[in-house]
């Protein structure tokens, strides 16, 4: 299946639109969104700005594809425009998408805020969240980054709908990014959207991560790590006593290791939990937890950390056989005889398709470094970061997109004057190996 085509404004948004530049409504990997006033209505809008590279487009492309269901938040308009931000010397290409504003907020947010918030309210959650994902599902489409900062409420009414937002890892399944052999870090894209769906039911339900661990630090722990490969989690009496065993049943059937275990989309909104005529009135314990925002910083910062793992895996098929692979750095090496700092001189096929290997393995020494990180003796994580970093850059220097990254997290070339957030790095190195491998699709 093609996405559908994009359509675009060249005329300047702010013909159309006021911009408060300073509001931030949340930010992803891609950057924050903002709020927009259409001066003809004086209505609010979310503004979320990306460069105008061909992964946005597709980005916005896969959203305009979904964004028919109700539970999906709308795309009203798209401008592709120059903008220059203050720290930039000169405007960069630029797409600016005006989506509807959704004023109730994130889930999490939205529970501590409630402080009656019962199990019927988070089955209907769950329901609305799970036809959003039938819905991208049933185009071939794998959301890939379903979280609770993606699943907004509309406004602060208490039946307000839940929408599904941010596309940004989403992506067409042709069937290519299946494989038989699972791990919780692979799994095929849409078998990662009903893990997620478990792992936010659960978490709606009693307010900390199925997998949880006392010693969460900046990666997934190991024993946290052997608890999600074993699929080893409980129900504690203190929180689940007054949970139904039918909200109990749905969370088991979502959190099997093996996918083909797992509960369907179909059968999540066929589950009597989702279709329930029972009051389920109970007063969950997760808002009282929710209104301490460390908690819920942890628990998202959990979920991010296994959703970018199942993603980050992708590369095994992602990666092109080395004799196909195009890679920019080679062919203007090429064309140019450009002798590369080992003082060797790259002419031949063979040679050429050795060096963008060694390319493409240096950024994948990052990725690496970034979730599982490794020191030698006498080293450092942040050291050991800054020389992998290095490596990356020397063999990758022609990328504009690692150019631009590196220098979006204060690189100086040695290393980071600034702390990294790693997991970000992680995600858009990825953006950059896919961007290196695929490069000669669209010449």
């Amino acid at each position: 299946m093609n996405p559908c085509p994009l359509h675009q404004q060249e005329t300047s948004i702010l013909e159309e639109y006021n911009i408060n530049w300073t509001q931030k409504l949340g930010a992803g990997i891609s950057g924050p969104v903002r709020v927009c006033v259409k001066k003809s209505t004086q209505e609010r809008f979310a503004l979320k700005i990306l460069f105008d590279r061909p992964k946005a487009r597709n980005e916005v492309r896969l959203h305009m594809m979904c964004a028919t269901h109700p539970n999906i938040v709308q795309i009203i308009e798209v401008f592709a425009n120059s903008v220059q931000f203050p720290h930039e010397s000169s405007p960069r290409a630029r797409l600016l998408i005006v989506m509807e504003m959704m004023e109730g907020g994130e889930l999490f947010h939205r529970i501590s805020q409630h402080r009656h918030f019962t199990e019927k309210q988070a089955s209907q959650v769950t329901k609305q969240a799970t036809l959003a994902l039938q819905h991208c599902h049933l185009l071939n489409i794998a959301h890939r980054d379903l979280k609770p900062e993606n699943l907004l409420f509309k406004d602060n009414s208490l039946d307000a709908p839940v929408k599904l937002c941010d596309f940004g890892f989403a992506k067409i399944d042709q069937g290519d990014l299946m494989t038989p052999q699972f791990t919780p870090y692979y799994v095929a894209p849409q078998s990662c959207d009903l893990w997620s769906l478990g792992v936010i039911i659960y978490v709606m339900l009693c307010g900390y991560p199925p997998f949880y661990s006392r010693h969460h630090s900046r990666t997934i722990p190991k024993d946290m790590r052997r608890k999600i490969m074993t699929g080893s989690f409980e129900f504690p009496e203190e929180e689940w006593s007054q949970i139904s065993e039918m909200a109990k049943d749905v969370v088991r059937k979502l959190l099997k290791v093996k996918p083909e275990e797992r509960l369907t989309i179909e059968g999540v909104l066929d589950h009597p939990w989702l279709n329930s005529t029972e009051a389920l009135d109970n007063v969950l314990p997760s808002a009282q937890l929710m209104m301490d925002k460390a908690v819920v910083a942890g628990i998202q910062q959990a979920h991010a950390e296994q959703l970018a793992n199942m993603r980050i895996q992708d590369l095994k098929v992602s990666l092109k056989p080395l004799h196909s692979v195009n890679n920019p750095i080679l062919r203007k090496r090429k064309l140019l005889g450009t002798k590369p700092k080992d003082g060797v001189y790259i002419h031949d096929r063979e040679n050429g398709a050795e060096d963008s290997n060694v390319a493409l393995e240096k950024l994948r020494d990052v990725i690496a470094q970034c979730i599982l990180p490794q020191a030698g003796k006498g080293e450092n994580e942040d050291e050991k970061l800054n020389e992998v970093v290095q490596e990356a850059w020397k063999y990758n220097r022609e990328c504009k997109l690692l150019r631009d990254t590196l220098q979006s997290f204060s690189w100086n070339g040695r290393g980071f004057t600034d702390k990294v957030d790693r997991l970000k790095l992680a995600e858009i190195v990825k953006q950059v190996i896919e961007e290196q491998t695929t490069s000669h699709e669209s010449q």
